[in-house]
């Protein structure tokens, strides 16, 4: 999906909500368990109740991987099952080179035909650049994550006394490796003040907004410091959407919270003028 089609479907559904389908087997409603893959059946239920409210999904590929081959047939059918007019994340957060960063590339853009995947690039150029070959395709890089860990490296600073941040640094440089068509960028919602000085380092990229929900981010607080005047963000919400019910009603409660997410992103898209 290009960046253009992305825009429009932002308007069309007055959301940037990214519905995470981080699909646990153990947190899943009971009564699915007996279903053939439980994973695929909570799935489809999940996107059919949030469709209308959300402009992609990201898969944590992680809950899948974990249960081996039948795994990654969920997460293929699943992708299928997402409609088209969906844009679609791969959250692997890869970070090889060479050969081996050239097959995740094609498992995830041509195998299961994800339209972005999430990159750590901290072994350089050459771990980022073989997403950037795919038209229409994306790189989501890692630039300053929200957990405890991000003081460890992202956060440190390069001079002694003094900026840039790390993850400034990374920002800045990734950003020429790619273009604000095939480039966005992961940035935490819990590290909220950030945004201001990460919007004048790289002002026009889209980024992807894990954190609001269970971990406590705003999206008030990310959408007045980080939307642009084509939107420019991607919210994603997995746990409090997909597990606001662990019983038989799971999928309304989802529709519910995904509607709440919607209506109240809709009032600040409606400020802005989307050139699509």
């Amino acid at each position: 999906m290009d960046r253009n089609k992305l825009k429009q479907e932002i308007l069309s559904r007055q959301s940037y909500l990214i519905t995470g389908l981080d699909t646990d087997l153990t947190k899943i409603p009971r009564h699915l368990l007996s279903e053939a893959d439980p994973a695929f059946s909570f799935n489809k239920a999940i996107i059919d109740a949030t469709a209308e409210y959300s402009v992609g999904y990201k898969i944590n590929t992680a809950f899948y991987e974990v249960n081996g081959a039948r795994g990654w047939e969920t997460m293929a059918k699943t992708i299928d099952y997402i409609p088209k007019t969906h844009f679609t994340i791969a959250d692997a957060k890869r970070g090889d080179i060479g050969n081996t960063a050239d097959h995740y590339a094609k498992a995830f853009f041509e195998t299961l035909a994800f339209d972005s995947i999430t990159v750590a690039p901290y072994m350089g150029r050459d771990s980022v650049q073989p997403f950037l070959q795919y038209p229409g395709k994306w790189a989501i890089v890692l630039g300053l994550t929200s957990n405890s860990g991000a003081a460890d490296f992202e956060l440190q600073q390069l001079n002694e006394g003094g900026n840039p941040a790390l993850y400034e640094h990374v920002l800045k440089t990734v950003s020429l490796w790619g273009t604000t068509e095939n480039l966005m960028f992961v940035i935490g919602a819990t590290q909220a003040e950030a945004f201001v000085r990460i919007r004048k380092i790289i002002p026009d990229h889209f980024l992807l907004v894990p954190g609001v929900g269970a971990q406590g981010g705003s999206l008030k607080d990310i959408s007045e410091k980080a939307m642009t005047g084509d939107c420019g963000i991607l919210v994603n919400v997995s746990r409090a959407v997909i597990y606001a019910s662990s019983g038989k009603d799971f999928a309304t409660a989802a529709e519910t919270v995904a509607k709440e997410y919607q209506t109240e992103m809709k009032g600040y898209v409606q400020r802005l003028t989307l050139n699509v």
